[in-house]
């Protein structure tokens, strides 16, 4: 079947859905409950930026939430944010500039993503910040070091244009703060941590910066538990942030609010339908519901094997709700087999984003065979598009963190303090291993003993000479962000020597999916043929990603979303 041949049928099949809708959806069979110029699905950092930048554009608002609490993703996550040019890192004496930021867009992403949403992007990125601390208490600081993810390629950063939130007291929500999704993560009681210090903490039982990093965390800390405040930092702090913004603007946000269908009227989207009845929408409706990280269904339709829902961090509601609406409007998706991957550890309960622990010397990683096949060091998307890449001949799924004992005397792991036994349900879950000699743990694992003593002993010649000559693990700025930078001559690299030794599953987990419904540059949703499906906006991991399938930097997920949000709501309005 023809390209041309597809659209067509799908934009067909696409009217034909719409027209039931329609007619199968009346306006009087629903309860009413309220009437907005636009309305917006999800109260993540997309839908929450969408609704505040139309709040503040004069238009009626409301948000419609499907979980108990408010924040979505974003409020678990580090908070992040990648917007090149934007004010707080111009201040920062940060050497950016458009035709930078252009150049190195580009070339990360290359032909996925059209040019015109690349520029979008880059051109009302820094307006939206700049909105953003003009009309909440949210504030921001520069990640100081945390390079672009490509910093070689031109217009790249190896100092970095990431930004997070700065800390902000969760008092000033009241009651509200009750309803904040909880992190990822928990802070340790006591300290005030932003992602930033992550990398040093890391590091406090072998540098003088990590403890003094520790130290600042806990005077942050003390100087909150003094002033009576509930300092929330990273996602907590964005959510927290935006929610205040909303409050303020007498936005209400409805939890516990599902998207069931869109509302059509005279080939409009005009609404939202709930199971409690229909919002409608005088000016058009912003999809910023997540991803469908969570349904297993779509994930075995779209994406490789194998894959789980059990292995993502994202938030537990996020099951496509609103790409699903979209689809039966006519609406293209792309970009559905991805997902922002990075290697996790299913750990009992809830999978571990693994990103400092991959990275720091002394471990490598190992596939089924006991061989290395990738940079450990290397962006975490791009070592799980390897994975998959590469499992169909030479399975990496699952693989193997392989560490040693002056590896675990020296680091922090997850949460795990240097030389802290881990816990035994680790162990009983086959998500961590121990062995006193290589062979041993080679036979624990399920991997042949001589080709994981042959690896080790390869990746020990390498690390003493600093070069890695078989994976280039070292040769790019990014690589060494989490690293210990006390190890020389590669801060990447020490050998594994000391028993008992460890190994770690890896498996392809995820932030949330990165596939969605395919929006232009003004973010209005659109069918196979280009068309646009009239009144319908989405942004965040509702819709296909500005990134494409690379990853720019640190923030690639939160910066779009929020950028993509404002643009809806000023298209709305009229004012983009």
């Amino acid at each position: 079947m023809s390209v041309t041949r597809r659209h067509l049928l799908a934009a067909g099949a696409g009217a034909a859905v719409a027209a039931g809708v329609q007619q199968g959806a009346r306006a009087a069979d629903l309860p009413p409950l309220g009437t907005y110029d636009v309305v917006v699905i999800g109260s993540g950092a997309a839908g929450m930026t969408a609704a505040l930048a139309a709040a503040k554009q004069g238009l009626s608002t409301v948000v419609l939430e499907k979980a108990p609490t408010f924040g979505g993703s974003a409020a678990r996550s580090g908070a992040g944010i990648w917007i090149p040019n934007n004010p707080v890192i111009l201040a920062a004496g940060v050497p950016d500039t458009p035709a930078k930021a252009a150049a190195y867009l580009a070339a990360v992403v290359g032909p996925d993503v059209p040019l015109s949403r690349q520029r979008a992007f880059l051109a009302h990125g820094p307006a939206m910040i700049s909105f953003v601390m003009a009309n909440s208490p949210l504030r921001f600081r520069w990640m100081e070091g945390y390079s672009d993810y490509y910093p070689e390629l031109p217009g790249g950063l190896p100092n970095g244009r990431s930004i997070e939130p700065d800390q902000l007291d969760g008092k000033l929500l009241g009651a509200e703060l009750a309803r904040l999704n909880p992190p990822y993560l928990e802070v340790p009681a006591g300290l005030v941590v932003f992602s930033a210090d992550y990398k040093w903490l890391a590091l406090t039982a072998v540098s003088v910066k990590g403890a003094a990093v520790a130290a600042e965390c806990l005077a942050r800390g003390t100087k909150a538990a003094v002033l009576g405040q509930t300092p929330l930092t990273m996602g907590q702090s964005l959510a927290a942030g935006l929610r205040k913004g909303l409050q303020d603007a007498s936005v209400a946000v409805r939890l516990n609010t599902p998207l069931t269908e869109l509302y059509v009227e005279k080939g409009t989207v005009a609404g939202a339908v709930t199971p409690g009845g229909l919002y409608r929408a005088r000016r058009g409706v912003i999809v910023g519901s997540g991803g469908f990280e969570h349904n297993a269904a779509m994930r075995a339709q779209y994406q490789r094997q194998p894959i789980g829902t059990e292995w993502t961090v994202g938030a537990k509601e996020n099951t496509g709700d609103g790409i699903r609406a979209g689809q039966r409007l006519g609406a293209d998706v792309a970009l559905m087999d991805d997902a922002w991957w990075g290697p996790a550890i299913p750990l009992p309960g809830e999978p571990y984003f693994c990103l400092a622990e991959r990275t720091l010397p002394g471990g490598l990683i190992a596939n089924a065979a006991g061989r290395r096949f990738v940079n450990e060091a290397a962006p975490y998307s791009d070592v799980v598009h390897t994975m998959y890449d590469r499992n169909p001949t030479d399975p990496d799924i699952p693989s193997w963190l392989i560490v040693d004992q002056n590896y675990r005397n020296r680091y922090l792991f997850k949460d795990i303090a240097p030389t802290f036994v881990l816990p035994d349900d680790w162990y009983g879950s086959g998500a961590a291993h121990k062995a006193w000699t290589v062979d041993a743990l080679a036979a624990s694992i399920g991997v042949p003993a001589a080709a994981l003593r042959a690896t080790v002993d390869r990746f020990n010649s390498l690390a003493r000479k600093g070069d890695d000559t078989d994976f280039g693990r070292g040769d790019s700025a990014y690589d060494h962000y989490y690293t210990d930078p006390s190890v020389l001559p590669n801060s990447c690299l020490a050998p594994l020597w000391l028993p008992p030794y460890y190994a770690f599953r890896l498996v392809p987990g995820d932030l949330g999916t990165k596939g969605g419904l395919v929006t232009d540059a003004r973010a209005r949703v659109l069918r196979p043929d280009g068309s646009v499906v009239p009144g319908l906006y989405a942004a965040g991991n509702a819709s296909a990603a500005v990134m494409g399938h690379s990853y720019a930097g640190a923030g690639s997920t939160i910066g779009p979303a929020m950028t993509f949000g404002y643009i809806a709501a000023r298209d709305i309005a009229g004012v983009l």
